[in-house]
């Protein structure tokens, strides 16, 4: 799935394989798949706990690796392969680091991204435990989320796709929320699981565009650990599309410190609305959350390329960071004044309720 259907591997392709300390399993059956296809393959390891000793060991003064820069320059495609054995093994590096260390990788961060590159995770214990659950049940979990049929979710995800390419204004309403935000002009993008689609994660099921002139307030209440650090109950409170007031009940400094890294990250990057009924839970894995069905995401930081108009910049920013609304009681979304949206359900779907009279 990971190599066929997402990346798209073909022979010759240069392929960088990033691996986790858990995600040995997955790399093995990848590297597999990847010499029977006949690419090129280089491997990176990526384990928090090596970040933690690096970041917590040096001065401060960053500079860019242009060696790690020159991998992904020449790379055709950069599978990452996630899954730790301990998800707070940053949580003790100070902010200033993490901004620090972010703004001076932030051109291998473009690099990557100017690949086919796609992001997944393999079941670990550590992930079970963060998401409360039994390892086996786990493991059940995340191949129900990866082992869709993509292609008809994507088809299903084209009608929201559609609608918001034809919009301009979108308005999201929940008990604690009340925000406005502009997609004229935006592309939105059919996240169906492969690059294909310029969609990069695995598993994926979201359609997501890149709002900007944004006001009002929102309420995110999906617990998450952002940077090492638990964030619940995040509020933020937007003017002339900037945040200008947050809070937070947990992790309301790790939220000023993400904020604090440049003046993009106070401006939204992705407005995402998920739709893979397959996660069925929050489980602490962004990944995972914000694809979940009857939850929308928003996203300060970064925005897609592949949501802009040709030659146009958006919102730049060393950090893209998701906060996740649970949108399936008590809500509804609007795009230019027509609920497209109520409770959880589409206007396509059984059970939609046009006016909230049900």
């Amino acid at each position: 799935m990971l190599v066929g259907w997402s990346a798209r591997i073909e022979q010759g392709d240069h392929v960088v394989v990033r691996v986790a300390e858990g995600a040995h399993d997955l790399a093995v059956a990848v590297a597999e798949q990847l010499g029977e296809r006949g690419a090129t393959i280089a491997t990176a390891y990526a384990a928090d706990e090596v970040s933690r000793a690096y970041l917590r060991g040096h001065d401060g003064d960053f500079e860019t690796p242009e060696h790690e820069l020159a991998l992904y320059e020449h790379a055709d495609a950069v599978l990452s392969l996630g899954g730790g054995r301990n998800t707070f093994a940053t949580a003790d590096v100070d902010g200033d680091t993490r901004q620090a260390s972010a703004r001076a990788v932030d051109p291998v961060r473009e690099a990557r991204l100017a690949t086919d590159w796609v992001s997944t995770v393999h079941p670990t214990r550590s992930l079970a435990q963060q998401a409360g659950m039994s390892y086996e049940a786990y493991q059940d979990f995340v191949y129900d989320a990866v082992l869709r049929d993509w292609g008809a979710l994507a088809g299903e995800m084209q009608q929201l796709k559609e609608t918001l390419d034809a919009g301009s204004e979108l308005r999201l309403v929940t008990e604690r929320t009340d925000l406005t935000m502009s997609i004229e002009g935006r592309t939105a993008v059919n996240s169906a699981a492969s690059v294909a689609y310029d969609s990069h994660n695995l598993p994926s099921g979201e359609v997501f565009t890149a709002p900007y002139a944004t006001e009002g307030t929102v309420h995110f209440d999906v617990p998450m650990t952002i940077s090492g650090s638990r964030v619940r109950d995040v509020i933020l409170r937007f003017e002339d599309g900037r945040v200008v007031d947050h809070a937070a009940d947990v992790g309301e400094e790790t939220l000023t410190d993400i904020l604090d890294t440049d003046e993009g990250a106070r401006r939204l990057g992705e407005l995402g609305i998920g739709m893979n009924r397959g996660i069925d839970r929050a489980t602490d894995n962004i990944l995972f959350d914000e694809k979940m069905g009857d939850t929308v995401h928003l996203a300060v930081g970064r925005a897609y390329d592949a949501c802009l108009p040709e030659g146009e910049s958006g919102n730049d920013s060393a950090v893209h960071v998701d906060l996740i609304t649970d949108v399936s009681d008590d809500s509804r979304l609007e795009i230019d004044g027509d609920v497209i949206q109520r409770n959880g359900r589409f206007r396509w779907e059984e059970g939609f309720d046009a006016d909230g009279s049900a």
